[in-house]
């Protein structure tokens, strides 16, 4: 009888802690997945097609259209015309300027660019799709900073000068011609290597638009950083992005295909002893450094399945870990902490598969 008992009191045990376990592992699910409710966040988002505006102009009276385009796009045209395309007009819209004359007049009429306009209206012949996401982000932007002041939006066309989000005097401006996918012929032509190409698809524009916020916020100086400081600086700015485009995938935020994401997952533990193992963590020399914080065909010394500018990935993971050890903690404050030692030490940082 007794036997019977510890028997049954046992199973009970075993089946409530069972049950324990489960009910810990679900509420750890839960909360990862759960979001601040921002369905009542109130956004409206104002935009412009530049690149419309200046493909219907006139080219007979180009300085007359340049002057009434200047009242509508009066931050943006400026900065747009000269310091983008270069064509040094200085707001000076008369007859005989150069920069009109033979710039403008050349970039409107010129058959490759007038394709590439016709491309782009073609790509893009509304952009509510792409507004309907930057809605949705900016709702958790103001959610997380009620005092921001959503941009206006100017769409643009800058001849694949790989000008794609630029932020200007309260005006974002997109570059469509950087968002017309992995298959536009003539990214090549312009030398774009093609593990670039990822990040020159619709999917890439809304992650484009909040890494430029996130440098708007938090502008972060190079020069004389190590690679441990490099490498959560690109983490915090990628968890910025997460954060405020939760609806998207990680791929497309970070520029990865999935296989090269899965390969990341895979071999956490690998990556990670690979820059302690290689001292590599407090490295200062840029040559060395920029192969793991900039994109590339792979991570030189790791498996050609590996794809480049991994430190950022390795960065993110570090953020996540300081995130999930320091609960409390707002947003500003993590981004904030700029002694990356301390950062790495209060992450408490172990690879998943190590």
């Amino acid at each position: 009888m007794m036997n019977q008992l510890f028997l049954a009191s046992r199973k009970c045990l075993n089946s409530l802690a069972i049950l324990s376990v489960w009910l810990l592992c679900n509420a750890c699910h839960s909360n990862e997945e759960k979001l601040p409710d921002v369905s009542k966040v109130a956004i409206s988002i104002q935009s412009n097609r530049l690149d419309r505006d200046l493909i219907a102009l006139d080219t007979n009276n180009l300085a007359g259209g340049l002057a009434e385009l200047q009242k509508k796009y009066p931050a943006f045209l400026g900065f747009y015309l000269d310091t983008l395309m270069g064509f040094n007009i200085r707001q000076q819209y008369t007859q005989d300027n150069k920069g009109i004359t033979e710039g403008v007049r050349s970039f409107l009429t010129y058959k490759d660019y007038k394709a590439l306009f016709d491309t782009v209206a073609l790509h893009y012949p509304n952009t509510n799709a792409i507004e309907e996401d930057l809605s949705k982000g900016f709702q958790y932007l103001k959610h997380y900073y009620p005092a921001y002041k959503v941009p206006h939006i100017v769409y643009f066309v800058s001849g694949l000068q790989n000008w794609g989000v630029v932020s200007y005097e309260g005006v974002l401006g997109i570059g469509l011609d950087m968002f017309l996918g992995e298959q536009y012929p003539f990214y090549a032509a312009v030398g774009q290597p093609d593990y670039m190409y990822i990040n020159f698809r619709k999917e890439s524009i809304a992650p484009s638009v909040f890494n430029t916020i996130y440098n708007d916020f938090h502008p972060f100086e190079d020069e004389e950083k190590n690679l441990l400081e490099m490498m959560i600086q690109k983490g915090k700015q990628q968890y910025f992005v997460e954060k405020m485009l939760p609806f998207t995938k990680l791929e497309d935020r970070i520029g990865y295909t999935s296989a090269q994401l899965n390969w990341c997952k895979e071999n956490e533990a690998m990556i990670y002893n690979f820059f302690l193992d290689n001292d590599l963590m407090f490295e200062k020399n840029w040559g060395k450094m920029r192969r793991y914080v900039v994109y590339g065909p792979n991570t030189q010394s790791m498996p050609a399945e590996s794809p480049g500018n991994i430190g950022t990935w390795v960065g993110l993971q570090i953020v996540h870990s300081y995130v999930l050890h320091n609960p409390t903690e707002d947003l500003e404050k993590i981004f904030k902490e700029t002694n990356a030692e301390q950062f790495l030490k209060k992450a408490k940082y172990k690879p998943k598969n190590s």
